[in-house]
């Protein structure tokens, strides 16, 4: 597996994370204090969720992970800060699996 399969997942994980974190702040201060609107805090989430998903998918069929592990994974993308625990865990665990480019093309 390319190391940018890991890369992709790491920053999607991380600023997935962080748009979950604002719009749960935007859903709190809409509803608890009646202050703005959500609308396109919730869909750049909806989209970088999207394209989170596809990463995620992308990196547990490569590293060959079991169906519950992927929606363990998946799930970590709906759950506020939860990314921030999983993905280094995710990426400790898949590094060893990451193989140099230059290492395959120079086999070649």
């Amino acid at each position: 597996m390319k190391q940018s399969v890991l890369s992709r997942y790491r920053v999607m994980a991380y600023v997935t994370a962080v748009w979950l974190l604002v719009f749960t702040a935007a859903i709190i201060l809409k509803y608890a204090f009646e202050v703005g609107d959500t609308m396109l805090i919730s869909q750049v989430h909806g989209v970088l969720f999207i394209i989170y998903v596809i990463f995620a998918f992308d990196l547990g069929s490569k590293a060959k992970w079991p169906f519950g592990k992927l929606l363990w994974v998946l799930a970590a993308g709906c759950i506020p800060v939860a990314s921030f625990f999983v993905e280094p865990k995710i990426s400790r665990e898949v590094r060893p699996l990451v193989t140099d480019g230059n290492a395959a093309t120079a086999e070649a």
